[in-house]
This record gives structure tokens, sequence and C-alpha cells, in this order.
């Protein structure tokens, strides 16, 4: 077993891609893909989401205190490099990623339009540290395209192809998601029935 230099930890696993769009003060509009994202727990209430310091997108969240997570498939994965190109932060990449805006619900920031899913959210928490923050936002509209998901909220993942990413060492691979052959029910986790808990319990149980 070969022990990994520091700048080839983050090779070890997939990751998410999100693109996370936000408006600055000044009104211009950016779009950012994300994927060191996770949401805390569940239900899908909170998120948590981690950025350098210097980043647009995480300016206008402390400016505005609003961002939208959208969920894009393998399909918007050139539009997701386009974003990721370093502009300067009058640049807007909803223009310049050939985007379409979606309308936001109840955040002022716009949604990706052609995504698969759309959180919008507000800052609750900012965790600082020397060269990166940890930023902690609420859902506070969470909407899904019905074409991709079931009456009980799963999506269909194989037909929704949600983008994902494994890095490399000089360059990234786009992937997606596809059954491994094992679906298991959450009650195989407790050992005893009474030990079960409610799939969807808040902190207060």
């Amino acid at each position: 077993m070969g022990v990994l230099a520091p700048r080839k930890r983050e090779q070890v696993m997939p990751l998410p891609v999100v693109l996370i769009s936000t408006v600055g003060k000044d009104g211009v509009r950016n779009v950012a893909p994300w994927s060191c994202i996770t949401p805390i727990l569940r239900p899908f209430n909170d998120l948590l989401l981690a950025s350098w310091i210097k980043r647009d997108t995480l300016s206008n969240i402390r400016e505005t205190g609003e961002f939208v997570v959208n969920v894009p498939p393998v399909e918007l994965a050139e539009a997701v490099m386009i974003c990721s190109r370093n502009y300067p932060p009058e640049v807007d990449e909803f223009e310049e990623a050939g985007l379409k805006p979606r309308p936001s619900q109840a955040v002022k920031p716009p949604g990706v339009e052609g995504c698969l899913a759309w959180a919008e959210c507000t800052l609750v928490e900012e965790i600082r540290r020397e060269r990166y923050s940890l930023v902690i936002g609420k859902v506070v509209h969470l909407e899904a395209d019905d074409r991709f998901f079931n009456e009980a909220g799963e999506m269909d993942y194989e037909r929704a192809k949600p983008l994902t990413v494994i890095l490399g060492d000089g360059g990234m691979w786009f992937t997606r998601p596809v059954f491994a052959g094992r679906y298991a029910d959450y009650a195989e986790m407790f050992l005893n029935k009474k030990d079960e808990a409610p799939a969807f319990a808040d902190e207060n149980g």
C-alpha cells in the first residue's frame, strides 16, 4: 500500500458536482461548480460547503446571505467547465456558459435551467479558518424536475444522470452513478427494532 502525498489525497473518492448560483451586491450573477458540499444529516434542511477564502461565490454569499445549489445532469458538463474558469467578478457566468436563469421562489439569485433539482438557501453560519471557510446554509425552498423523481422523491438516477467527478493528477474525469446491484432497506442497519429511528427525525428527535 502506498502513502499518498498531500496533493493527491483529494483523488481517493468520487465527488458530487453542483453549480452554486449567487448574485453580488452590484447585481452581477455568478455561477460556479462545487464538489466540496454535503447535506447535514437528514432531512435536507441544512447543507455545508467548503470554500477557499478568495472566491466570488463566498464573497456574494457573505454580502447577500443567499445562494442556490443546482444539481446538474451530465449534459451540462461543458457548461460546468466554462463556469470553472477564473473570470473577474464583473463577468456574468450565465452569459459566458450560455445558461438560462431559472427564477427562484424564496431567494434573489436565480437557479440554473436544465438542472435536476434546485435548493434555495440562506446563510446560517460561516466558520472561518486561515485558508478556507465552512459555510452552513439553510434550505428554504427545494424543487426538483418531476420527470426524474417518483412520488416518494426518489431520483431515477439512470435517467437523470446526475454529474459526479473523479479527480486525477493533471485533470478530472466526469462520471455519473450507476446501480451496483444491491438495494438495501434502511431497516437493515438496525440490530433491534426498538433501535430504529424515524427516517426523518429532526435534532429534537
